[in-house]
């Protein structure tokens, strides 16, 4: 029979359930508000059959005693246990933040920070071991760090009043074997033997804890159980060392000593390894902790050691005339320029509330960009670790980023709670660190809370504009916002299907509220994608006028927002309004200096009026923000191939390749590189390989078509030629593309007909008909300089 829960305002006894926060083989935890004392606490519903009768539930209640009056910094603290509809359950002290489990997600932390919440551990496990409690199942999900870095040990003593899942074969269930219960992976021998536990298997369990915490991967990872089992109680770890080659002699020492596998050569007691650790910490060069000294260290280590020490005494008198003379790069207080958001983890682990997290991580982007003097990762980059599990510091390289904002969302029905952090890269150093709660409706002061408070750590100057804006917190209608959130969330997926879904969400939410301006700027987004600039479903004089109103509607109800500029500024550069679309670029700019796609954009418009070199600057500023996205990185092979720099065009495309390469976009301009090159067998292999990658893209069979034609395979670019014309009757074909075929085939007055309708129709290849590399053969044509003319382009 299924487990009893409560459902979310439930009364027991007198603590009102509020929101389910975790599960495990303990039971399920909600949060709930104790009605009495007025304050929130954690109820954890125990399973059915956990507890056999009523004379087991009076042994539980003594037990759950003795164990409410272990009190301690660094242990939750037990506060009662009652019975009601079935369900037996236990109150405990609330605490918010993430367990070191969640956190490992993430990768190893750094030495300070293990030997920190390691001392922490130690010191909770001897207080409770004083009081004659013995955890028996301590492991990483029950080590809970709070936002001001505080470690809070929970489920003390429940491994021996609960009866956990019998054994079953997997390595990561908890198990029962005789009288002795815990989480297979982190059972010490003498659990597995069934000899019971003292404190000394809590020590065990605490040097797994330790060793995950320092290398991201556990002393034993065999596979399956009975495998685990024999590796725990007959194999020596690997040395933490050498998975990680950054620890000190000294931690690896403690938490070898502490996975000893007979008892009595394990620390005999948790204040032994407390205050090792505390020694490690204050002198993290110190070798070897203080209580292993005497064993280890024989005349010949001594010897050893002084020769070291000396040499040492050189090396680092060496070092400080060094850095007198010179400033040390990595010190972990060195200015904070560039930062990234990474995706938000949804505790809930519900896929339907994916949108909602996805979208609190762009705002938080976007917040953070209107801060002139931070320079902040655009979302397409960042989003690309979304469930990617890599230490932060590797992430802090791949996206050229000093600091990272890592973070968790918790949500129950209008209730959000996010906790957040700032990461150091160069230190691997917490700087800090909080948990916020609010109702739907103030998500956004949320937000900006949040913002403000990363801007204070970092120690950026706000301007009195961005002051105002970060303090003003907008009450928002909750149903508009999650109807927005959907809308940005579909229309990120590039998708004809995707963009239509998100008009549906965005006008939903105009419905719902009139003057939300950030629904009106995606429905420009949207129509824009749908159009010659995206994908090209619609002729792009059909979407301008919904697409500018809809920017002229969002500026209209909100100035300040950047996105509704760059939407109006594309509208604008689509008609050929030259200055308009200068100053909303500009304008979209200056409102959020990280905006990456603004960037991209403006790039095309600088091309485009002869501004070769601006255009260049500001393609490299929109990959400097969006490092590996490689969107970007074509976009600076589509500079060099209209500057007609081909090896450069075919070394960036490459680039490009390496992070992502099934990259379409890639391979086509390596293709066009190749032709320009009069290499046509690899600019026909590109181009084909671009084309079976995209799924057919019109504008790739275009180009393809051309090759085909420059090459001598006329008859294969005129079957190209008539399959678009025969496609034109009921579909959207660019006229441009069928003219790159025509001009390759040598056909001008078809190549004319079908560039005088592409201008017509507002076509983007209209703005690089100057420029274009496919009609140099009729650069010098009356007719082609008469349609450039017809751009009014500015001198």
């Amino acid at each position: 029979m299924a487990d009893a829960v409560p459902s979310v305002g439930q009364v027991l006894g007198h603590y009102r359930i509020l929101e389910r926060i975790g599960a495990g083989g303990m039971g399920v935890v909600f949060r709930a508000r104790d009605e009495r004392l007025e304050r929130d606490v954690a109820v954890k519903i125990l399973p059915q059959g956990a507890i056999a009768d009523e004379s087991a539930r009076k042994r539980f209640r003594k037990e759950a005693l003795s164990i409410s009056r272990v009190n301690h910094a660094n242990i939750a603290t037990v506060h009662d246990f009652d019975t009601q509809d079935g369900m037996d359950f236990l109150v405990m002290e609330f605490v918010p933040g993430c367990d070191v489990g969640q956190e490992l997600h993430r990768g190893a932390f750094s030495e300070r920070r293990v030997l920190a919440l390691g001392a922490q551990i130690a010191e909770g496990l001897a207080a409770a071991h004083d009081r004659g409690v013995i955890h028996r199942d301590l492991k990483p999900s029950n080590a809970l760090i709070t936002p001001d870095g505080r470690v809070k040990i929970l489920d003390f003593g429940l491994a021996k009043l609960i009866q956990p899942t019998t054994f079953n074969g997997t390595t990561e269930t908890a198990v029962s074997i005789g009288d002795t219960a815990g989480t297979l992976p982190y059972m010490a021998p003498e659990q597995l033997l069934g000899e019971g536990a003292d404190v000394r298997t809590d020590i065990h369990a605490f040097g797994e804890v330790l060793y995950e915490m320092a290398t991201a991967r556990r002393p034993f990872t065999e596979a399956p159980s009975s495998r685990l089992i024999d590796a725990i109680l007959h194999r020596a770890p690997v040395p933490p060392r050498a998975l990680n080659p950054r620890l000190s002699p000294g931690l690896e020492a403690v938490i070898l000593k502490c996975l000893e596998k007979a008892r009595e050569n394990r620390y005999q007691s948790a204040a032994e390894v407390a205050v090792d650790l505390r020694r490690l910490a204050r002198d993290e060069s110190t070798a070897i902790p203080a209580a292993s000294r005497r064993r280890l260290f024989s005349a010949a280590s001594r010897l050893r050691f002084a020769i070291a020490a000396g040499i040492t005494a050189v090396l680092a008198l060496l070092l400080v005339i060094a850095v007198r003379r010179q400033p040390f790069a990595g010190r972990s207080d060195r200015t904070i320029h560039t930062i990234a958001v990474l995706p938000l983890e949804d505790l809930s682990r519900d896929p339907e509330q994916q949108y909602f997290v996805d979208g609190l991580t762009d705002q938080l982007i976007t917040d953070l960009s209107q801060i002139s003097a931070l320079q902040v990762i655009s979302r397409t980059s960042v989003m690309q670790y979304k469930g990617v599990h890599k230490p932060l510091s590797q992430v802090a390289r791949e996206l050229n980023a000093d600091a990272l904002v890592v973070g968790t969302v918790l949500r129950a029905g209008d209730q959000i709670r996010i906790t957040a952090q700032l990461v150091q890269a160069a230190s691997d150093t917490n700087l800090w660190a909080d948990s916020y709660e609010r109702n739907l409706r103030d998500v956004l002061g949320l937000q900006n809370e949040v913002a403000q408070a990363i801007a204070q750590r970092i120690k950026v100057t706000l301007t009195p504009q961005q002051q105002v804006r970060l303090g003003t917190a907008l009450v928002i209608n909750p149903a508009a916002y999650e109807a927005y959130l959907k809308g940005r969330f579909y229309w990120n997926q590039w998708t004809q299907d995707g963009v239509r879904k998100g008009i549906q969400y965005f006008q939903q939410a105009l419905q719902t509220d009139p003057n939300y301006a950030p629904a009106y700027a995606g429905l420009a987004d949207c129509y824009n994608s749908l159009g010659d600039f995206g994908l090209s479903v619609l002729p792009t004089r059909e979407i301008l006028p919904e697409m500018e109103a809809a920017a002229r509607k969002a500026i209209e109800l909100d100035d300040r927002l950047a996105d509704g500029h760059a939407s109006l500024a594309l509208a604008r550069l689509q008609v050929w309004d030259w200055s308009g679309a200068e100053n909303e670029f500009q304008r979209a700019i200056e409102l959020n200096a990280s905006d990456a796609i603004a960037y991209h954009w403006y790039a095309h418009y600088l091309f485009a009026v002869g501004r070769v070199g601006a255009a260049l600057s500001a393609a490299k500023r929109a990959y400097e923000l969006d490092p590996v996205n490689p969107e970007m990185g074509v976009h600076l092979q589509w500079h060099y191939y209209f500057t007609r720099q081909y090896q450069d065009v075919i070394d960036q495309g490459r680039k490009a390749l390496e992070i992502s390469p099934d990259f379409s976009e890639a391979h086509f301009y390596i293709g066009l590189a190749h032709e320009g090159q009069k290499h046509f067998p690899e600019a026909v292999q590109e181009l084909k390989k671009a084309l079976e990658l995209s799924g057919g893209r019109l504008g790739f069979r275009g180009a393809l078509g051309h090759a085909y034609a420059v090459s001598g395979r006329r008859s294969d670019a005129i079957r190209l030629l008539n399959e678009l014309e025969t496609r034109s009757a009921n579909h959207r074909v660019s006229p441009f593309t069928v003219a790159q075929i025509s001009i390759g085939l040598g056909d001008k007055n078809k190549t004319f007909a079908y560039l005088e309708r592409a201008l017509e129709d507002h076509s983007y290849g209209a703005l690089t008909l100057r420029d274009d590399p496919y009609f140099d053969s009729i650069r010098n044509d009356a007719r082609l300089e008469l349609l450039v003319h017809q751009l009014n382009l500015p001198r």
